[in-house]
This record gives structure tokens, C-alpha cells and sequence, in this order.
């Protein structure tokens, strides 16, 4: 069939796929470096605790099958290998069904790792990796002409992280619909990158263009992905534009690498360069595209109703295997930011002289000297979560004091985590930590300072714990 594919997209499928690939092996090394201290076998979190409490019907994956921390390295390195092997276009130099095959087999070890991540890996850029490497799988490669099918619903996908984001603004926070939520959202966002700073103190007028040009971006582009080229194209280029400000003013893992990858995908690149030899696609090839447009159609009902719902949900799966998501983000603005500061003592008696030393975190605000540096697209799982602590300590209670406990014990793979441990001999006898008021300071105050931040204490988040002494005979037995 002529339609069934777009010969003038390749170019838009090979860099596509070339992103896509870099984004998954961000996502694999992220995992592989991490994992220990969080879903580890003696992590906060540990895998094996999850596994008993969930089903395969629930939560499908490789480690259904066997689970050790070696098995997880595994896991996360070989995706790493796959992702490399991808970025170096091993899939232009296999047959159709084993690139195909190659790119299947990503998808599924980073399924089975978000299967088993908890709370560490609840973000909504997971479920939209797996979802965009799903769709991935059935692009094929260069030996025949991308399918048109797989084209639209990449520009689907595209269409609900852009509108649902929108409708879930527009529907949220008053500050969005008076345009006023970027006076400081720059300040509050859960990690700030080196110019949040400089875009929060940029003129307030200012603020209120990128607040309309965000729902621009958002709410009026999305549609137009699904008109003619070149004003699909054109959409595209500006939500890569919106992206980029995106990137510039915040850390947000690869959640806007990825976005920029899909958006690329919707570009016509065909006067850049003429396509290269390519064979008609098998029949085979036909029958299994229809069979996942059809599938994807089918799952999308609930994400597409959930648009256009009052109670609109952000960022969660509707199947078991994340391949048909709703997607959003701040439909409400924090005002303050709070932090949670952890700190030390080598001192056995707690007292008002105490002398408490502070952990340092790699990517959360914490010395106020401190420019925050830029990480994204990888992510810092446990500085997210602290952001999320300082807003709740709801969302801490499952892992927080595992964290302190293993801070308690000088456990390297924690510590590892972290910029900085104050405590690099031996262990602390305490730990506590402490809610503060963050707010950038002004030019005026960083000239005489040299601080960024201008910290204020607010409250206890938790009590001095100390450190358990030596088990005694009698206790063991």
C-alpha cells in the first residue's frame, strides 16, 4: 500500500530514534547508579518488599521472575549496552524484524525497572518513555520508509503531554488563568538549574508573556500537529522552542528532552536531503502496525476522556504496561519553598550547643552559597523526592527514615547519593532535620553575600535520632 508509508520521513525517524536512544541510555544509567541506595536489596525501598505485595497483573516484568541486585545491574547495564549500540544506528545494519527486535528489548528492561521503582520511579516521564518506546519499536528503520500509522501516534502522544499539561493549568491554579504563576514558579519548582535565579528576577511583564505564550504552546499548537505540512512542522519548531526556555530555567529529567524528541518526529525534513533506497514494506510489517494502531486506539478512550474531564488526573497509566498515559504538570504553583535540611552530630549528648553539621545534596537547594547546577536530562531521584517531603511529610513516610537510618550507619551506596557527607571518618551519633523558607535573594543582597538563597528556619521535620549502639548478648537472644 503507497499510503502505508512516508518516504519523506525518514529523516524525522532517524533523528527521532538517535534522541530517543540517548534518552534511554540517560534513563539506564540513571537506574544503574542509583538503585542500590533506593530499591536495593537493603535500599529504603527494597524490591523484594514490593514483589510480595503486588501481582504480576499489576505490575508485569523480568523481576517477576528473579530478583537479586546483581540481577538488577544486569538488567540496567545491558540497557545501557542496547541504548549505545541504537545511538551508533546497530538497527540500519540488521533486517527489518531484528531491529525491530533490538529496539523491543529496551522497552521491556525498563519496563520491568519502573515496575519495581515505587515511589522513586512514580514521575511522569517514565510511563512517557515507555510509552514513546513502544511506538519506537514499530518504526522500523532504513530499510523501509517510516509508517504513517506510527507517525501519527507519535504525534498523539505529543498532542496529550502538550494539552493535557495545558487543560490541567488552565483548570488548576488560579495564578495560570491571571497569568501571574511564573513570578514564582522559578523559586519554587522542585530543582532549580544554574539561570532560575536570573529567569526569576527577570521584569514582571515578562513573566506574563510566557505564561500566555505557555498556553499558546499548549492548548492551540497540539491541534494544529494533526493539520497539513508545513503548519505541523511549524507547531513542532515552536513547542521545541517552548521546550528549550523549558531546559534553560529547570531540571526536569529528560521530561523535556523527550518532548523535543517527539516533536522532532512531526517535522517534515524532506527538502533537507532526498531519501535514501528503500523497500516496500512486507506484508507482515502491514498486519502487525494495524494490529498496534488498533490496540493503542482502543486503550486510548480512558486517557482521552480524562482530557476532557472536570477531574482531569495528571501523569498516570491506565494499563498495566504503561502504553497509553495521560500526562500534566503544576496545575498548582507553590508559593514559599520549604526545604528539608539533614544534618549531624558527633556529639553522644544532644544538647541547645550542639554542634550540627549538614549533608549536602547534589541538586536540591541546600547552602545558600550554592548555585544550583544543572542535571537534567539525568535524574536525581532522591532530591525530587526531598522536594516533595518538604511539602508533605506524607510523601517521606514510606523511606525517609530507612534514609536517616542508613545515614546513621555511614552506608556507602546512600552516601553516594549525596554532594556531601560531613561525617566521612565515622558515622554520626545523631541525625535530624529541619524545614527552612527558601527565597532567591536580590541583586542587591548577592553582591553583598555572595549567597543565592536567603534561608529562614520553620519547624522540626524530625527529632534527633541516635545512632543504635552495639547489640548486647541479652538482646539477641
Amino acid at each position: 500500500m503507497e499510503w502505508f508509508t512516508a518516504d519523506g520521513y525518514w529523516l524525522s525517524r532517524l533523528i527521532f530514534q538517535r534522541a530517543l536512544a540517548v534518552i534511554y541510555l540517560t534513563a539506564f544509567l540513571t537506574a544503574a547508579l542509583q538503585f542500590r541506595a533506593l530499591t536495593g536489596e537493603r535500599g529504603m525501598l527494597p524490591v523484594p518488599a514490593l514483589l510480595r505485595r503486588t501481582d504480576w497483573r499489576t505490575a508485569p516484568g523480568l523481576f517477576r521472575l528473579h530478583y537479586s541486585d546483581r540481577f538488577f545491574a544486569l538488567v540496567a547495564w545491558t540497557g545501557c549496552a542496547l541504548s549505545v549500540a541504537l545511538i551508533a544506528g546497530a538497527d540500519a545494519r540488521l533486517p527489518l524484524w531484528a531491529a525491530m527486535l533490538l529496539w523491543a528489548l529496551p522497552w521491556a528492561l525498563y519496563l520491568s525497572i519502573v515496575q519495581v521503582g515505587d515511589v522513586w520511579y512514580g514521575f511522569g516521564w517514565e510511563s512517557l518513555l515507555l510509552e514513546t518506546g513502544f511506538l519506537a519499536v514499530f518504526l522500523g528503520n532504513g530499510h523501509t520508509a517510516p509508517p504513517v500509522l506510527v507517525l501519527w501516534l507519535l504525534r498523539w502522544v505529543l498532542f496529550r503531554v502538550e494539552f493535557g499539561a495545558g487543560m490541567i493549568k488552565i483548570r488548576g491554579d488560579e495564578c495560570w488563568r491571571g497569568l501571574t504563576c511564573l513570578y514564582f514558579h522559578h523559586e519554587t519548582q522542585p530543582m532549580p538549574g544554574p539561570l532560575s535565579w536570573f529567569f526569576h528576577h527577570l521584569p514582571r511583564p515578562l513573566h506574563r508573556a510566557e505564561v500566555a505564550a505557555n498556553h499558546v504552546t499548549q492548548l492551540l499548537l497540539p491541534v494544529l500537529l494533526f493539520t497539513p505540512q508545513p503548519v505541523a512542522g511549524t507547531a513542532a519548531g515552536l513547542m521545541v522552542l517552548t521546550q528549550l526556555w523549558l531546559v534553560l530555567s529547570g531540571n526536569f529529567a529528560w521530561l523535556n528532552w523527550l518532548t523535543i524528541a517527539l516533536a522532532l518526529s512531526a517535522v517534515d525534513w524532506s527538502p533537507a536531503a532526498a531519501p535514501p533506497a528503500q523497500s516496500a514494506a512486507p506484508l507482515w510489517y502491514e498486519v502487525v502496525v494495524f494490529a498496534v494502531t488498533a490496540l493503542v486506539l482502543f486503550l486510548s478512550y480512558r486517557p482521552a476522556r480524562n482530557l476532557v474531564s472536570r477531574r482531569q488526573a495528571m501523569n498516570r497509566s491506565f494499563d498495566p504496561l504503561h502504553l497509553v498515559n495521560t500526562y500534566g504538570a503544576f496545575g498548582s504553583i507553590s508559593r514559599v519553598r520549604l526545604e528539608v535540611v539533614v544534618e549531624g552530630t558527633d556529639e553522644r549528648t544532644v544538647g541547645p550547643d550542639t554542634v550540627w553539621r549538614e549533608y549536602g545534596f547534589r541538586g536540591k537547594p541546600g547552602d545558600p552559597r550554592r548555585l544550583p547546577r544543572q542535571f537534567a536530562p539525568y535524574h536525581l531521584r532522591l532530591d525530587w523526592m526531598m522536594w516533595f517531603a518538604a511539602l508533605s511529610p506524607a510523601y517521606a513516610r514510606p523511606w525517609f527514615g530507612p534514609f536517616v537510618q542508613r545515614l546513621l550507619e555511614n552506608d556507602r551506596d546512600t552516601l553516594r547519593l549525596l554532594r556531601h557527607n560531613p561525617f566521612p571518618d565515622a558515622p554520626p551519633e545523631h541525625v535530624r532535620a529541619r524545614v527552612y523558607r527558601y527565597r532567591y535573594t536580590n541583586w542587591r543582597e548577592l553582591r553583598a553575600t555572595g549567597h543565592w538563597w536567603h534561608r529562614t528556619y520553620v519547624r522540626e521535620f524530625m527529632r534527633p535520632v541516635p545512632r543504635p549502639g552495639p547489640v548486647s548478648p541479652s538482646s539477641r537472644s
